[in-house]
């Protein structure tokens, strides 16, 4: 390799000056290789670390926050939830099956990784228009690596958004949500302690696949050599996954391991170096131990593949041969591949890879230098040059609107091409159909047995908003997952965030950035909210071309669990009721609404944060006590769209009464569309509270489900999906 070896791995001339200066000599290739893969944008969040101080992470229940491989929340006094969220967009814009896929498997592990039992999937996607026949091909590709390894490894996935627009044809989005839970004397810490300690590799076998995802694939731009990026995809094995669940969970049950770190991104290379750095120690591995299944691997490729379904742990001496019975039992490999070590001379943890007990060392780095001291960066930022003067534009409504309410209710993926491939009835937890505002799911596993808990989960993004306005886009996005879980009857208590935005290089993607965690600070701290986790994807860029800002999150509610039929959306009935905040002002900008029309610009309306919260637990109460047959928060694409979704699933006739264009068509996270069987006592009962409640139509049997309003009766069946892109002009 020449003298700029270091530029072909990602590292600038400046990070390998550092190395250098770091190390006090310069890095052999297998050294260098590490820190390429430990110091790039996906692992080390050089551009991003900085502002995420920002965000809140303190709670009375938070039992782990950042920095651990998942959040982790006390519900009960013996029970734990971990919540985790995760990006996979370049491996599925590249090849989407296996991309989306290991997205699954990588995140499952993150949640056993603490000991808890993975008993839940989320997802947040992203495309290109449908009419557009890669975009398609995507699309089914990341849907059905989802689907087939979330329903091979036997973990339902229960909930989700699908998102069509033009800036994410070349560069998709794959964000997944994971859930698990686990008894609070479970869970385990990824640090190694204890010199003399083993280092235990359990799981498959190490492949050349994936070298580079985090480095080559997963912090760089696509250009028109990005197909060349294949083998960065890592391949998954669901059923392997399943088997080291149940190891895994058996030995820490047991108390057999004392350290815990899944191989995900950087494969050995960044497990090590985090266990070792977070408990002060040394770490020496022994690559020949490592079982691979290709032949002529050399030191680098090791320690640098991502293949799928394995962990690292560290285990006392004495606990080995129970540790062998345990994995006997479940099929999985166990290989000792290394020892914990005492620090150095001048306290240092070393981090030591030899080709063989005894043989050549081939590397030999700080594991503080791989897992702490990457660059940290403060960009520049700037807005748009024209951002004031877009937020002074006006969007004039037309005079008939009636024209313009059937591509409003169009969806262009039918949500339950998308739902019938999933198996969300796995672990019979589900009490609710798919289409509710949220899942909700009794709280339960063979660990902690049946509680009186039952937890929501909801998964939320809108870059309509957030490309409007990031910070107050991104409030809204909080505020509408507080409102998504108010509407099956739960209260907010944790919430994790994934960051999606384009290269950091270009100033008006680090503002989008730092206006974004300003708006999900602001809001989280508003509401009481702890952000106990989170992952950020940054590069997501085509030809130079960044995708509009993106942050998606992911919140976990709780309320007991209902000993009836919950109110939801297929059980719709009764007269529509437009329930709202008297501070929520509906309105045009950033509207699925506006953007048909070809609008861009304007300003949101701010959240009455007091107001907000109290009308949330307000519309949780009325759900857990039965008051009404369903609630759903109006939101994208405003009444409108909220009574065709309603219409549709209790497979009835909507029929809207109200004119007014704002209300009808306007967005604001604080507003529900309530259906009951008695208005008169909501109407009663929001005046009461200082809610605002308006009669805006009723439900009516239906031989097909039908939206009726401004005298147009649209049947839904046939307008329930399209190929063309919903924001067609962005």
């Amino acid at each position: 390799m020449d003298a700029h070896r270091h530029r072909v791995l990602g590292l600038t001339d400046e990070e390998y000056a550092r190395i250098v200066e770091l190390l006090g000599r310069e890095p052999n290739d297998t050294e260098l290789a590490m820190f390429s893969v430990m110091w790039s944008e996906h692992a080390s969040y050089k551009s991003s670390r900085v502002l995420l101080s920002r965000l809140p992470s303190r709670g009375q229940h938070v039992l782990m926050g950042p920095g651990e491989n998942a959040g982790v929340v006390a519900l009960t006094d013996r029970v734990a939830v971990a919540i985790r969220i995760e990006s996979h967009n370049h491996p599925s814009a590249i090849e989407p099956h296996q991309g989306a896929a290991t997205g699954v498997g990588g995140i499952l592990r993150d949640i056993f990784t603490v000991g808890a039992r993975p008993i839940a999937l989320l997802d947040s996607l992203w495309f290109g228009p449908q009419d557009d026949p890669r975009s398609r091909w995507v699309a089914d590709g990341v849907i059905g690596g989802i689907s087939h390894y979330g329903n091979a490894v036997g973990v339902p996935t229960m909930a989700g958004e699908v998102h069509v627009d033009e800036c994410y044809r070349a560069n998709p989005l794959v964000n997944v949500v994971a859930v698990g839970v686990a008894p609070i004397e479970q869970l385990v810490r990824a640090r190694a302690e204890g010199v003399g300690n083993l280092v235990v590799l359990l799981g498959a076998p190490t492949g050349r696949d994936g070298i580079g995802g985090v480095s080559v694939l997963a912090s760089a731009g696509f250009d028109e050599s990005s197909d060349t990026k294949r083998p960065s995809v890592q391949v998954g094995d669901p059923f392997e996954e399943k088997k080291l669940i149940e190891a895994c969970l058996r030995l820490i049950g047991e108390g057999l391991v004392t350290g815990i770190q899944d191989l995900g991104g950087a494969g050995l290379t960044c497990a090590t170096s985090e266990l070792a750095s977070a408990g002060n120690v040394g770490m020496d591995l022994y690559l020949d131990a490592v079982p691979r299944r290709e032949p002529g691997m050399t030191p680098m490729e090791i320690l640098c593949s991502e293949s799928q379904e394995r962990m690292l742990t560290v285990v006392r001496p004495e606990h080995l041969a129970r540790v062998h019975e345990v994995c006997r039992r479940f099929e999985v490999e166990v290989s000792t591949i290394g020892v914990v070590r005492p620090r150095d001379d001048d306290g240092v943890g070393v981090l030591r890879a030899f080709d063989r007990r005894g043989g050549t060392l081939v590397a030999a780095i700080p594991a503080r230098l791989l897992a702490e001291d990457a660059p940290r960066y403060r960009r520049a930022e700037a807005p748009p040059a024209d951002r004031e003067a877009r937020r002074r534009r006006r969007c004039e409504l037309p005079s008939d609107l009636r024209a313009w309410v059937r591509p409003l209710v169009r969806e262009p993926i039918d949500p339950a091409q998308v739902w019938r491939r999933y198996d969300h009835m796995l672990f019979r937890t589900s009490l609710l159909e798919p289409g509710a505002d949220a899942a909700l799911l009794q709280l339960r596993s063979p660990e902690v047995g049946d509680t009186d808990r039952a937890i929501a989960l909801t998964v939320d993004g809108n870059n309509r908003w957030t490309r409007t306005d990031p910070r107050r886009g991104s409030e809204w996005l909080v505020a509408e997952a507080v409102a998504n879980i108010a509407c099956v009857g739960a209260q907010p208590r944790a919430l994790v965030d994934c960051l999606n935005f384009g290269n950091p290089e270009h100033p008006e993607v680090v503002w989008q950035l730092h206006e974004a965690i300003e708006g999900i600070a602001a809001a989280a701290e508003a509401l009481g909210i702890p952000v106990v986790g989170g992952n950020v994807s940054l590069y997501n860029e085509a030809q130079g071309v960044d995708i509009d800002p993106t942050p998606v999150v992911a919140l976990l509610g709780d309320r007991p669990t209902p000993t009836s039929p919950v109110p939801a959306p297929h059980r719709a009935a009764g007269a529509l009721v437009e329930l709202a905040s008297p501070t929520a002002e509906p309105g045009c900008a950033g509207s699925r609404f506006g953007t048909l029309l070809g609008y861009e610009g304007g300003s949101l309306a701010p959240v009455d944060w007091q107001h907000h919260a109290r009308l949330a637990d307000d519309v949780a109460e009325l759900v857990r006590e039965n008051a009404v047959s369903a609630v759903t928060n109006v939101a994208a694409g405003g009444l409108v769209r909220s009574a065709a979704m309603l219409a549709r699933r209790a497979r009835c006739s909507a029929v809207l009464h109200e004119l007014d264009a704002l209300r009808l068509v306007g967005e604001h996270p604080s507003r529900y569309l309530v259906a009951t069987e008695r208005p008169e006592a909501l109407e009663a009962w929001a005046t009461q509270r200082g809610w605002l409640a308006r009669r805006v139509g009723a439900l009516a049997a239906a031989s097909r489900p039908t939206l009726v309003v401004l005298g147009d009766a649209i049947d839904l069946d046939e307008e329930g999906s399209s190929t063309e892109p919903v924001t067609a002009s962005a």
